[in-house]
């Protein structure tokens, strides 16, 4: 399956030369090992894979007690993998390196040994589990990887050309037509419900049984229970009540995570640590509310205001269609034909913030919440800034419609307070291009090309 990470990949090995190793981080069952391997086979003329999470304690110990001897830690893992090692075309594949913290620790010496590339792989990189009592390597360079992207979704679907004409009617600022339009939102709205987690998406090409693809989804949410209970070790019921009640409080009409709805009285810094943790796993995307649209919207940071998406909406539906055990197909059939009687808001808001992430974009929301002041009461779903930033000028706000009927109350208001830190404001919704009063409408699936 193609993914654009490969590009990267191959990037860090034509500019580094070794003098780097390179970590893959993401959640689990994003397709981490699979594109590091066949990047290994592709680009190097030989390599070894060393699954962590198989291998035995003998192949992890090699990594503490031969560091004064790495041509004997070269000859032990050349042999008990049979694989010949080429000095500089040889790749090494630490795979789930956060089971062995000691061969993390190892990179600083492997890679001023200069001989062969270092690939990790991992996730719950940073929890105190997995760090403690090693050095971190400085030599260690870090890239994320994301479930599929709407645009890779159409690659894995052999529709290699189709988002070349959205990124045209994109720049040129012009409709798609009817036809076009139709046909892309037909692939969105398959993309939507699918989800971008790799074994998922194979399992809708081959088999295109939604049952079938729900299964695989709802082991992935299990596989995630799992981890949960086996690494969240002191706070493991707190991850536990939040990853359990993302769909009801993205249910709600503003999507605010209300830490009341867990436990009355329910303070933040009780569930920070459970928070993190989840975004940690990358198995949510956090979107925190910035008091003020201007340049360094980090700045401007309300920590305690946030939004918990799903990493992944296809995960999203299983995760809140759940009743049965199993989504039925009934259902993903009235949501492919957007014919299902819930808030689609959720579901639809939940895939923007999972694209402006691939994209690039940390999230951000707007939310004005004054009783005194009733024109400066808004809510905006998403800002973000553009890549050049000037004196002024440089946040877009987003507003995500998700039915066919819909007002720009909250929009219009933050035109007129902020005009002069406004970029272009947008809104996404089912509906083609279209530019009007100043506000470029957009249909969901060019939001990655923002």
């Amino acid at each position: 399956m193609k993914r654009k990470i490969y590009k990267e990949l191959v990037n860090w090995k034509n500019t580094e030369l070794g003098r780097t190793a390179l970590l893959i981080d993401g959640a689990r069952r994003v397709g981490k090992s699979y594109i590091a391997e066949e990047f290994a086979k592709n680009e190097y003329k030989s390599y070894i894979m060393i699954d962590f999470n198989r291998a035995s304690e003998d192949i992890k110990d090699l990594f503490a007690n031969y560091l004064e001897d790495l041509d004997m830690l070269f000859m032990y893992l050349s042999n008990f993998y049979n694989v010949k090692l080429y000095e500089r075309e040889t790749l090494f594949i630490l795979d789930e390196v956060q089971l062995c913290p000691k061969a993390r620790a190892a990179i600083k010496y492997l890679i001023a040994d200069g001989r062969y590339d270092y690939l990790e792989t991992g996730s719950l990189m940073t929890i105190k589990k997995n760090v403690k009592d090693i050095l971190i390597p400085s030599e260690e360079r870090h890239i994320k990887m994301y479930p599929l992207d709407f645009e890779e979704f159409l690659w894995a679907l052999d529709c290699k050309f189709f988002m070349k004409q959205i990124k045209t009617c994109f720049e040129k600022r012009q409709a798609m037509g009817q036809a076009f339009h139709r046909k892309a939102m037909d692939y969105f709205r398959q993309y939507l419900i699918v989800g971008g987690m790799p074994q998922a998406v194979a399992e809708y090409i081959d088999s295109k049984d939604f049952d079938r693809v729900d299964r695989i989804k709802r082991d992935i949410l299990e596989l995630y229970r799992a981890d949960i209970i086996k690494h969240a070790e002191g706070y493991e019921m707190k991850v536990e009540q939040i990853f359990d009640d993302i769909p009801a409080q993205l249910q709600k009409h503003d999507k605010k995570f209300k830490l009341s709805s867990l436990k009355k009285e329910a303070r933040f810094r009780d569930y920070e640590d459970a928070m993190f943790w989840l975004y940690d796993a990358m198995i949510v995307n956090m979107c925190y509310n910035s008091t003020a649209p201007s340049i360094g919207l980090k700045l401007n940071m309300d920590r305690m205001t946030l939004k918990c998406y799903m990493a992944d909406t296809g995960l999203l539906i299983s995760h809140a269609f759940d009743e049965n055990s199993i989504v039925s197909e009934e259902i993903y059939k009235k949501l492919l034909f957007d014919k299902l009687e819930v808030n689609k808001g959720m579901i639809v808001e939940n895939i923007v913030a999972q694209m402006l992430i691939a994209g690039g974009h940390k999230l951000y929301f707007y939310s004005n919440a004054s009783r005194d002041d009733v024109t400066s009461r808004m809510e905006i779903d998403f800002l973000i800034a553009k890549n050049k930033i000037g004196n002024r000028h440089n946040i877009s706000p987003i507003e995500v419609k998700s039915s066919k009927n819909y007002t720009l109350t909250s929009l219009k208001k933050f035109k007129n307070k902020f005009s002069q830190q406004l970029h272009v404001a947008y809104v996404l919704h089912a509906g083609d291009f279209k530019e009007e009063d100043g506000i470029i409408y957009l249909p969901l699936y060019m939001t990655p090309l923002l």
